[in-house]
């Protein structure tokens, strides 16, 4: 199951960006890993469609 969470970023020249974690399952292992980026608000729920 994938792990969501969004955490707001502050400050003057971060305004409009979060930061968005995604589990992401190894094909090989099958274990998990989390993919952190940092993104424009307006981007970040198409984030995690894909």
């Amino acid at each position: 199951m994938a792990k969501k969470a969004i955490s707001k970023l502050q400050g003057v020249e971060r305004k409009g960006y979060i930061k968005v974690i995604k589990a992401v399952k190894s094909e090989k292992t099958g274990a998990y890993t989390f993919k952190e980026e940092v993104l424009p608000e307006d981007l970040a729920k198409n984030y995690f469609k894909s």
